[in-house]
């Protein structure tokens, strides 16, 4: 029996991972790779653990706390992995890290980027200190 978590984890692979390969090779193809900055994201992650225990749940909980993704083109070296979670695999720890690198690659200075939000400038990288990761470029 395929549980719904795997069935459908298949199931989207298969139907993305054909024209994802398309774009990125259509890009590198009219020379637009290394213009275009691709940021491929679910909506969330999965734990490392499920609190169902019934024999049919080999899936495991959503988790908006940690979760994966990946970035080619626009100034991003390939096959560079960066990120990590806390020692429980709760919660990413380099979120910041991937807002510096993104304003980065879009132009902008992580450190002087803000917006304001109730009654003061905010950044996005002001919660936990970011650093431009200089591995992940090209």
């Amino acid at each position: 029996m395929v549980s719904t978590n795997n069935g459908g984890t298949k199931k989207i692979a298969e139907a993305t991972d054909q024209p994802t390969a398309a774009l990125l090779a259509d890009l590198k193809h009219r020379g637009l790779l290394e213009d275009t900055l691709v940021i491929w994201a679910g909506e969330f992650g999965r734990t490392p653990m499920a609190e169902r225990t019934n024999d049919s749940a080999d899936g495991r909980d959503h988790h908006k706390h940690a979760f994966s993704l990946w970035l080619a083109g626009g100034g991003v070296k390939g096959g560079v992995t960066h990120g990590a979670t806390d020692d429980f695999a709760y919660r990413a720890v380099t979120v910041p890290d991937f807002h510096a690198i993104v304003l980065h690659l879009l132009g902008l200075d992580h450190n002087r980027v803000t917006f304001h939000h109730g009654r003061r400038d905010e950044k996005l990288t002001d919660v936990k200190p970011a650093k431009l990761v200089e591995a992940v470029l090209t």
